[in-house]
C-alpha cells in the first residue's frame, strides 16, 4: 500500500484476523458465547484487576534494579521531568493500546485459552500451549512488520535466536494472563495487562531511557530477558495457588 510495514494493510490483517475468525467460530461454528469472558466480573475480583495493571510496572522495576545492581543496566535520565514525560507518553498511548488489545485478547484469552483449558490438561501444559500459539503468531511481526531498527533496539541477538526467546517469554507471560483469565472468568484483566505492557515497555526501550550493556539483553531486558521469564513464572504459580485455594473453598 506504499506505507511502511508497520502501517500496512498486512499489519492490520495480521492483527485482526484471529479475532474475526474467533468471533465467526462462536457465532456460526457452534462454539457459542458461554466461555467468551466478555463480562468484566468486577465483584470479588478487584484485586486481580489491580494485579493486571501493576504486573508489568512492578516486575519491570525489579528487573531494572537487578540489572542496575549487576552493572548491566544504566538510565539516561531519572529526573522528575523525564519521569513525567514517561507518564505522559504512557497515558497518551494507553487508549489506542487498549483498543488494539481488545482485538488481540478476544482471540487469545477470549477464544483460544478457554478452548484449551476445556481439554482438561494439566494447568501448566494448557498455559504453555496457549503461550506457544500466541508466541508463534508473532513470528510474522518480527520477520516482516517490525522495523529492523526497532528490533535492534530490543535485542542484540540474531532474529533466528530472538524469536525462540520471544516465544519462551510469551509462554511465561501466558501463565499470568491465563491465571487471571481463570480467576476472573473475564478477558478484561488481560486486555488491561496487555495495554500496560505495550504502552510502557516499548516506550522504555525505544526511547533509549534504559541502556542495557550490549550482549546482556537476553538476561536483563524487561521485555525479553531470562530474569523476567523467571519472575513471570513465579507469579503465575502464585496466582494458580490462589485460584486452587479459592476453588477448594467454593
Amino acid at each position: 500500500m506504499g506505507n511502511s510495514p508497520s502501517e500496512s494493510l498486512g499489519m492490520l490483517l495480521w492483527l485482526v484476523v484471529p479475532s474475526v475468525f474467533s468471533l465467526l467460530l462462536r457465532a456460526f461454528g457452534g462454539d457459542g458465547w458461554k466461555d467468551f469472558g466478555i463480562r468484566p466480573n468486577f465483584k470479588g475480583n478487584g484485586k486481580f484487576y489491580l494485579v493486571s495493571l501493576l504486573v508489568y510496572p512492578v516486575l519491570t522495576l525489579i528487573i531494572l534494579l537487578i540489572g542496575s545492581l549487576a552493572g548491566l543496566i544504566t538510565f539516561t535520565d531519572l529526573s522528575m521531568n523525564a519521569l513525567g514525560m514517561i507518564a505522559q507518553v504512557f497515558l497518551v498511548g494507553a487508549l489506542p493500546q487498549f483498543v488494539k488489545n481488545i482485538f488481540e485478547e478476544t482471540a487469545w484469552r477470549g477464544y483460544l485459552a478457554p478452548k484449551v483449558y476445556a481439554l482438561g490438561l494439566n494447568d501448566f501444559v494448557g498455559h504453555a500451549m496457549v503461550g506457544l500459539i500466541w508466541g508463534a503468531w508473532h513470528i510474522p511481526y518480527y520477520l516482516y512488520f517490525l522495523d529492523r531498527s526497532i528490533l535492534e533496539q530490543f535485542t542484540t541477538l540474531p532474529v533466528t535466536l530472538y524469536i525462540p526467546l520471544a516465544i519462551l517469554v510469551m509462554i511465561a507471560w501466558g501463565m499470568v494472563y491465563g491465571e487471571l483469565r481463570l480467576l476472573t472468568n473475564s478477558i478484561w484483566p488481560a486486555v488491561l495487562m496487555h495495554m500496560v505492557e505495550d504502552a510502557l515497555l516499548i516506550q522504555l526501550i525505544t526511547d533509549n531511557r534504559v541502556q542495557i550493556v550490549r550482549g546482556a539483553d537476553w538476561l536483563v531486558s524487561p521485555m525479553h530477558g531470562l530474569i523476567g521469564i523467571g519472575l513471570f513464572v513465579a507469579l503465575g504459580i502464585g496466582l494458580r495457588q490462589i485460584r486452587k485455594r479459592r476453588e477448594a473453598t467454593a
